[in-house]
């Protein structure tokens, strides 16, 4: 098993607006191995969630590959690369993207049954990830019953509880407030390091890049090393 979870070579992604071309992201390039907690800066604009949807197979680059734990995601067709993210990938998205109709344990158990491993062993798993995250009491409810902060934290679970390669957040804390943000990010760091997973956070905050491990920016469509 590689020690790299995530490659990305060459990549780029523009439009044409008129008769100009406007290059999102160029020769964009960067590695990051298992375990890692790796934050990625930049402006409003400057391609950080068009690079989030590249790397999760939402979109397809102009040109360049991304391997995701040894498969070449930039060469699935559509529906391969959805099933591909079902089982590989986790999300944790600002707003928090709970179905309000389902109760708590429900959006939980969502990607394991998107997965096919809906089994005893994987609702056990459930419920001793929403025990680590302070909603085992919860399990029933429904979302518009949360306050924010629970909201994400039950995002988290759920972005883990299938046990994804990799784990792409935007923003997780974008949507709380500082007391709330900083707890949830002690909880983010934690629970993906116990896991041995890899996280990938696109973001703003300076105090989330914080407790990466490295921190990449995109500077005029390339990804650099460092905060500055």
């Amino acid at each position: 098993m590689s020690d790299v979870v995530l490659s990305i070579r060459g990549l780029s992604r523009y439009y044409i607006e008129g008769d100009r071309r406007h290059d999102v992201l160029s020769q964009a390039s960067a590695e990051i191995r298992r375990g890692e907690f790796v934050a990625l800066l930049g402006p409003s604009g400057s391609g950080k969630s068009t690079l989030l949807n590249l790397v999760s197979g939402i979109d397809t680059p102009d040109e360049g590959t991304i391997e995701i734990d040894g498969v070449c995601v930039t060469e699935l067709g559509e529906r391969e690369r959805t099933l591909f993210r079902r089982s590989h990938i986790g999300f944790v998205f600002q707003f928090f993207n709970l179905l309000p109709t389902l109760t708590v344990e429900e959006n939980l158990l969502l990607p394991l049954e998107l997965k096919g491993r809906l089994d005893s062993a994987s609702r056990d798993r459930a419920r001793q990830l929403l025990d680590i995250v302070g909603l085992a009491d919860r399990a029933a409810t429904f979302p518009d019953r949360l306050s924010g902060g629970e909201q994400q934290r039950v995002a988290l679970a759920r972005a883990l509880v299938h046990e994804p390669a990799l784990i792409l957040a935007d923003e997780p804390t974008g949507n709380l407030d500082p007391s709330t943000g900083e707890r949830m990010l002690d909880l983010l760091d934690r629970l993906v390091r116990e896991a041995g997973r890899t996280l990938l956070a696109v973001t703003h905050s300076r105090e989330l890049a914080a407790h990466a491990d490295r921190v990449l920016r995109i500077e005029r469509g390339r990804l650099v090393e460092g905060s500055e």
